[in-house]
């Protein structure tokens, strides 16, 4: 007869298998996409003939340690100067943020950049509220979005600018984001393969496969018209990013992907500091599955089934990684063993394997990426990094929760720079 813990270990097996297939499906379809875009031959200096107006946002609260290198960066872009626009909300900054904009601008008399400085009352309400407020004062076709820390390639815009010129059923273009900090510790190296492997598996893949892609928080191209005309941003979202997204979709376009428009960031250095970003992470995904699909779905199509699939992967994914792992623990310590037939070291074994392959075959898309050192690492993943997140996502949980019960209005959590 099953026990209860037969029946906990069935549920977590098929869980876990399903979505590792699905992943390891998407990554093919990521590293096709590559190979695509790289025989695609791109020349965005010839290929717009007609440049229009585009206004760069840098939303920034406190980014004193960061934001000279940043705007010398976007400022250092191939596009010509009449056409694009730099402007930079200092957020309700307690540093010196200001001082260092109102320099740079001093120095540089003759490039368009814009300094929106707001206090407590009309900013520090968060990253969408900042956008927002940026927005009233754009004049360009198109917005551009970047972080703070965000340090742009030479030639991104072009990339952005040119893909999505080039369809009138894009809303938006993505482009890519790599880890400038990588090498610092064992937490950056594990966001470097973390950050890669999304974009390639769930960008990429999910783009050749059902022509979908999320924002991300940085390096994105948008119609300011269908910007204006959706209303902006939603300034009670923390993940303002995915909720535009949808947002975008239900008005009948496509956000496209541009793997070829690289900007560089700074990741977390510390575990205090990468718990506290992906909790908000998580708060802001409850957020937006909350707001469309309760108590009953407000969108349609590709973006209902990806809501659902987010729903799903939420929950029975979560909650069948933490049965895993208690399984694994009560037979470890002789509590409680499962009393089905099989070995089943060998199909975790095989799950394990799977994701590994899936993983490198995200790594084999940046050039010096799969590399031995890397390969150790992914196979350390599974096991130390991502058990992390079960502490996350049961943080983000309980933290929003609290937040709905006690009606606590969202206040800006910048992650913290190094």
């Amino acid at each position: 007869m099953l026990k209860t813990v037969d029946y906990f270990f069935m549920y977590s097996l098929f869980a876990i298998w399903i979505l590792l297939l699905f992943n390891a499906w998407l990554s093919f379809a990521g590293y096709s996409f590559f190979q695509e875009t790289e025989e695609k031959k791109i020349d965005v200096v010839r290929g717009i003939t007609n440049h229009p107006t585009i206004s760069i946002l840098v939303p920034a609260h406190n980014e004193e340690k960061v934001i000279e290198r940043s705007v010398m960066a976007m400022l250092k872009m191939d596009y010509p100067k009449s056409k694009r626009e730099l402007i930079v909300i200092n957020d309700n900054s307690e540093d010196n943020t200001g001082a260092i904009l109102e320099n740079i601008k001093s120095r540089y008399p003759f490039e368009n950049l814009k300094i929106i400085t707001t206090d407590s009352i009309t900013g520090g309400r968060g990253k969408a509220n900042a956008l927002n407020t940026g927005l009233q004062h754009a004049n360009g076709d198109y917005i551009v979005v970047y972080d703070a820390d965000n340090t742009p390639e030479v030639m991104s815009l072009r990339y952005l600018v040119y893909e999505i010129t080039n369809s009138k059923e894009y809303g938006a273009v993505i482009g890519k984001f790599r880890t400038r900090n990588k090498d610092t510790n064992l937490l950056t190296r594990f966001i470097n393969i973390e950050t890669l492997s999304f974009q390639w598996m769930i960008q990429g893949g999910r783009w050749k496969r059902f022509r979908l892609c999320l924002l991300p928080g940085t390096n994105f191209i948008v119609r300011k018209d269908l910007l204006e005309q959706i209303g902006g941003w939603d300034s009670k979202a923390i993940a303002e990013d995915t909720e535009l997204s949808i947002r975008i979709y239900m008005n009948g376009y496509k956000i496209a992907f541009m793997p070829k428009a690289v900007s560089w960031e700074q990741e977390p250095e510390t575990l205090r500091v990468w718990f506290k970003q992906r909790t908000r992470w998580v708060k802001g995904n409850i957020y937006v599955l909350s707001k469309y699909l309760f108590p009953l779905p407000k969108c349609s199509g590709s973006i209902l089934i990806d809501l659902y699939y987010r729903l799903l992967e939420s929950c029975l994914f979560f909650f069948a990684v933490i049965s895993s792992d208690i399984i694994f623990i009560l037979g470890l310590l002789n509590i409680s063993k499962i009393s089905l037939p099989g070995n089943f070291i060998i199909i975790w074994m095989l799950a394990y394997i799977l994701f590994i392959l899936e993983i490198s075959i995200n790594l084999t898309m940046e050039k010096g990426e799969y590399n031995l050192s890397n390969f150790l690492l992914v196979v350390m993943m599974y096991l130390t990094y991502c058990q992390c997140w079960i502490a996350v996502c049961l943080s983000g949980i309980y933290s929003y929760i609290k937040d709905s019960i006690f009606k606590r209005e969202h206040i800006w959590y910048k992650t913290e720079r190094f």
